[in-house]
């Protein structure tokens, strides 16, 4: 078995970290091994990025924030991700390069030409098998920040105008546009369980088309239990 790349992308308040621990859950109870990680933050030097760039109330220079998110997927890519991939592991990422494309190009305003730059040499060209993307309106991202910043656990890009997450979600939109054998859109409006069924219906098919979950495994876990 190959390992797995799959990556969950979407504008703050998409529920997406709740949805990869779901389908983390599904999957290790299938028996298949993953490893779940997140960008900025997937290991410890990434931890310190992601409190440096994210948890700081001062204002971080657009360039600085750029190089610094391509630093932590550098460091993340060869350090976790390729090592992770190489013994055949299925990895799920909370956020990756489509996030840079998203929130520093389109959101900041960088050339589409220095995002790709930059974006193919922190990653060395790794390309995810699989992304889903849950799009929700930033209408009903901006209530859900809400609730966030009331438990305190917002970060500096929670802060930023509509237009901002506006810009951010039309890029999500046209990445997947652009890609529509990786990139798959989920309608996130719904409640969390009927978020991950729609999540299911995608990984679960491509997962047994790469071999990785047969027909009758699929078969076995549907079947009732008592």
């Amino acid at each position: 078995m190959a390992g797995v790349f799959i990556t969950f992308e979407g504008i703050d308040g998409c529920g997406k970290s709740t949805q990869l621990r779901l389908l983390t859950s599904e999957l290790r109870a299938r028996r298949l091994e993953v490893v779940t990680t997140r960008e900025p933050g997937g290991t410890t030097l990434g931890q310190k990025l992601r409190a440096a760039l994210l948890d700081v109330k001062e204002q971080v220079d657009p360039l600085a924030e750029l190089l610094v998110f391509a630093a932590d997927r550098a460091h993340h890519v060869r350090t976790l991700l390729l090592p992770a991939l190489a013994q055949n592991k299925i990895v799920i990422s909370d956020r990756y390069a489509d996030a840079t494309v998203a929130y520093q190009g389109s959101g900041r305003g960088f050339k589409p030409e220095l995002i790709e730059q930059i974006v193919e040499l922190a990653t060395d060209g790794l390309t995810p098998d699989l992304t889903l993307l849950f799009d929700l309106t930033v209408a009903e991202s901006a209530i859900r920040t809400r609730r966030r910043v009331a438990a305190k656990r917002n970060d500096r890009l929670d802060s930023e105008r509509v237009e901002f997450h506006e810009r951010v979600r039309q890029a999500y939109l046209d990445i997947a546009k652009t890609n529509p054998d990786r990139v798959r859109v989920i309608d996130a409006r719904g409640s969390a369980q009927q978020t991950h069924e729609l999540a299911m219906n995608i990984v679960i098919p491509f997962l047994e088309e790469r071999g990785i979950l047969g027909q009758e495994e699929r078969a076995e876990n549907k079947a009732p239990r008592g």
